[in-house]
């Protein structure tokens, strides 16, 4: 079969092996798969990648001197089963899976492991138990976003965003717009988006953000200054003595008692929920200076180099911070039903298609920000450009 293989940072189209599934395997013709982020960062840096997952007990994850088919965000169609596989759908039934195969003895991640071949190509293998059939009606343009629009809902998820909460969003590029769409999905009433892209801010509009920040021109933290949110760490104090001065005048009142259930009903003091979608060396520590107080931070945006900020900071303003990767099964079906019931609408973020034979152009197409967003691979495409 016609496959997009990648080897030392560089893409090409190749004739590769047919793919036999195995037990507990699926067959999918592909019918379209979306460019990651990651695989951006993939194609240049796996290596380093590949050194820490190593450390953490995973030596599947590719490397530059491997022929790798990446691609992992797709959709197919069912084409065959391995033996002893339950045949849950007939032949050509439209399914997503999650990527994750079970390969080579191992479980490997499909399109970032020489064990398990990505769907930049005409067929992809998935694990039976995690595939799922797309409801009727949903086209495979659509049904190809459910993987990072998974990401994005666990990455919301993570960050326990409350309706009256108010969301930053920090960088407005596919990612960055998958959590904007799911959190005004989840009910959130404010959502800020910042981006530099004059391209990325009108998308994040598109998707529903209800203030957009131009960070060149205005802080996506001026707004905080004047808000029930707390930028000075005295201020902080001050609440809690005014909070004490108020409790402690009354007698015999169980002081202690009344603040824990405070804290329980909401009724401290909190910060808004930042999600970090840029992924670059230094937004961290931009995010942890310029961030009122008791701010949660969601890092999504994969960063494959170093960084580093100042604890120091982040201590004194409290700051929570915390990482998403992936998502579970349940959060992966949900997308989907949102996706196609409407209730998410994901139709903005995808900006151009191509074949196998434009998948080269398409990741170089994906460096200018003005441009393109989400570009869908579409194995029965002639074409090169998006």
């Amino acid at each position: 079969m016609r496959a997009v293989v990648c080897h030392e940072g560089e893409l090409a189209v190749e004739d590769v092996a047919d793919l036999t599934p195995g037990r507990g395997q699926v067959l999918l013709d592909v019918e379209r798969c979306g460019i990651c982020g990651s695989d951006l960062h993939a194609r240049i840096h796996c290596d380093e990648t590949a050194d820490d997952v190593a450390s953490l007990g995973y030596d599947g994850f590719m490397r530059s001197h491997q022929k790798v088919v990446m691609g992992h965000e797709f959709v197919g169609t069912v084409a065959d089963y391995g033996p002893r596989t339950r045949r849950s759908w007939p032949v050509g039934t439209r399914v997503v899976a999650l990527p994750v195969l079970r390969s080579a003895g191992a479980v490997h991640l499909t399109g970032l492991s020489e064990d398990a071949p990505g769907g930049y190509a005409e067929q992809v293998l998935v694990t039976a138990s995690m595939a799922m059939r797309v409801p009727d009606g949903l086209g495979a343009e659509g049904a190809a976003l459910t993987e990072p629009m998974a990401v994005a809902l666990h990455a919301v998820r993570r960050g326990q965003v409350g309706a009256k909460d108010t969301a930053v969003v920090i960088g407005c590029g596919p990612i960055g717009l998958a959590v904007i769409l799911m959190l005004k999905a989840t009910g959130v009433r404010h959502v800020i988006a910042s981006d530099f892209s004059a391209g990325r801010r009108a998308l994040a509009e598109k998707c529903g953000a209800d203030v957009v920040v131009d960070p060149a021109t205005e802080s996506p933290w001026m707004s905080f200054e004047e808000s029930r949110y707390l930028t000075n760490p005295i201020a902080l104090a001050e609440v809690g003595l005014d909070a004490m001065d108020k409790l402690r005048a009354v007698p015999l009142l169980p002081w202690a008692q009344v603040l824990r259930a405070a804290e329980k009903a909401g009724a401290t003091p909190r910060g808004p929920v930042v999600f970090e979608c840029v992924g670059v060396p230094g937004v961290i520590e931009q995010i942890v200076t310029g961030a009122p107080l008791l701010t949660r931070v969601v890092v999504v945006g994969v960063c494959m180099g170093e960084d580093s900020f100042r604890p120091s900071m982040a201590i004194n303003k409290e700051i929570d911070l915390r990482f998403a990767f992936a998502y579970d099964p349940s959060e992966f079906h949900q997308t989907l039903q949102w996706i196609a019931s409407g209730k998410v609408d994901v139709a903005p973020l995808v900006t151009g298609t191509v074949g196998l034979d434009g998948v080269a152009t398409a990741f170089t197409a994906l460096g200018d920000p003005e441009q393109h967003a989400k570009i869908l691979v579409d194995p029965s495409s002639g074409a090169v450009a998006p």
